[in-house]
């Protein structure tokens, strides 16, 4: 008998929120969660890696992708390029569950080619704290930042397209609240109908 897929699982909110901590870890404490690496066009920041946080790719090698249709979601983001492999995505859920890092453009596009998956957005304390986050990050002129917290205002009024929102008030907390979901969603009827049966009528 075919296992079944894995569950598709994204977490998504605003540049800054802390979405990227929160998703590698989840991958860490979670056995069976497999993160998506995306492909993007802007250069490694920090001890970033190739194959790790992302596929650092040129532009023609993406705009390559898109045109051979192999982005299963994919977006401008302040100049750069990112994308959804699909058959990275594909290669993770035959693994078990997968994991998307993705800003909410992105998110939405997986809303709609996996309407069972379950979309966590992030929302900062306040628009104020996201601002004091991205000006730490330090990776943001400053005449850019008003810019970035219009896109935020914009990606994070989306949220009634998501199953799940968490204030990411304090990393512990926020990390298990989606550890939580997923192993709440793993328990769901439809995934663990299968087994509940062959138990039941096992000789």
């Amino acid at each position: 008998m075919s296992r079944a897929k894995g569950l598709v699982i994204v977490i998504s909110g605003p540049s800054g929120v802390g979405k990227t901590t929160v998703a590698r870890e989840v991958v860490k404490r979670m056995e069976g969660v497999f993160f998506s690496v995306s492909h993007t066009t802007r250069p490694p920041r920090g001890q970033e890696k190739h194959g790790r946080d992302y596929y650092f790719v040129s532009r023609e090698e993406f705009l390559r992708m898109v045109e051979e249709g192999e982005f299963l979601e994919w977006a401008e983001v302040f100049g750069n390029l990112y994308g959804t492999s699909r058959r990275e995505l594909e290669k993770k859920r035959e693994r078990g569950d997968v994991l998307l890092d993705i800003d909410v453009q992105g998110a939405l596009s997986v809303e709609k080619l996996f309407p069972q998956s379950i979309r966590i957005i992030l929302f900062p304390p306040s628009l104020e704290t996201l601002r004091e986050r991205i000006d730490k990050r330090g990776d943001t002129p400053p005449e850019h930042v008003m810019k970035r917290l219009r896109k935020a205002r914009w990606e994070l009024s989306h949220y009634p397209h998501f199953t799940h929102i968490i204030v990411n008030e304090d990393l512990e907390r926020t990390v298990d609240g989606v550890c939580s979901i997923i192993k709440g969603e793993r328990l769901r009827l439809s995934r663990m109908e299968e087994r509940a049966r062959r138990i039941l009528w096992e000789e």
